[in-house]
């Protein structure tokens, strides 16, 4: 087996269709079979069924198309530490992060690392919680910020900020701070959410907010991000629930009211994976 082999089957495994994968491959379709019947023999297993028209994976297929993704993934990472040594510097943190952690929670870790770790180089992409946790499974990054009460075995969550919930209005909002007692005095409005794509557990706590004072909100409009929902929220497009935190940061002519007397509250949790192998982790971790 030759690393080639994996290229070429990760290619036709993502694609299902030999064609599109040559093409993609720059090499010929017949060479292309050639290549992946010989990885079939080298196994002693069948990867893929195929027909006049159709490709699909096999179980051992299906397992083998996870192995290699981590496999090449492993050595872009090994690739990309290689030629931080070479530059002189100690190694690479990847780092994902909902908007929401990007007012308080990033800063100070980027101040802590500056200061502990100066050498270190550190790539930030702002992701959904689901896509943050696929690509730490798959060793695309090395830790997560998100929004969620449970990720898959081979992770490991800490909790790191607990924040209650605020209601978002537009500045002339008759309802101010005094006179909020209820969520149930929002019963007629038009809300503004974050998607169930943010968080599936994040979404129901809302609904369950609304579900609690005795309505169910009316649904105008959705987002993943923050500052789109402010704006939508300002031009009195409807109300919006927000983790209290998020507030800071933002220049918005709106009005944060921090929601009374509910169980609910929503958790930041830092995400990893027990087998990442990368050296600045476990510092970064105790700088966590």
């Amino acid at each position: 087996m030759e690393l080639r082999h994996l290229h070429y089957f990760k290619a036709v495994a993502e694609e299902l269709n030999f064609r599109k994968a040559a093409d993609r491959l720059f090499i010929s379709q017949p060479g292309l079979s050639r290549q992946i019947r010989q990885l079939e023999e080298e196994l002693s297993v069948t990867l893929l069924d195929r027909d006049q028209r159709n490709v699909s994976l096999t179980a051992a297929g299906t397992y083998l198309k996870a192995e290699v993704d981590f496999l090449l993934n492993h050595l872009e990472t090994i690739k990309g530490q290689l030629n931080q040594i070479q530059a002189g510097k100690i190694g690479e943190l990847r780092i994902g992060f909902l908007g929401s952690a990007s007012n308080q929670i990033i800063p100070r870790l980027m101040s802590k690392l500056n200061a502990h770790q100066p050498l270190v180089n550190v790539n930030l992409e702002e992701l959904s919680n689901s896509l943050q946790v696929e690509m730490v499974q798959k060793d695309k990054l090395d830790i997560g910020f998100v929004r969620l009460n449970s990720v898959p075995d081979e992770l490991e969550m800490k909790t790191i900020a607990r924040d209650s919930f605020s209601l978002v209005v537009p500045k002339n909002h008759p309802i101010t701070a005094v006179d909020f007692i209820s969520m149930n005095q929002f019963k007629e409005e038009s809300f503004v959410l974050f998607s169930s794509d943010y968080s599936n557990f994040y979404y129901d706590q809302i609904i369950g907010i609304c579900r609690d004072a005795g309505f169910l909100p009316k649904i105008q409009h959705k987002s993943v991000h923050a500052l789109t929902i402010f704006k939508l929220v300002e031009s009195g497009l409807g109300v919006a629930i927000v983790p209290t935190s998020i507030q800071e940061g933002y220049e918005i002519n709106v009005r944060f009211m921090e929601i009374p007397d509910i169980p609910q509250f929503t958790e930041l949790v830092v995400i990893w994976k027990t087998g990442n192998r990368n050296p600045v982790l476990k510092q970064v971790l105790d700088l966590i």
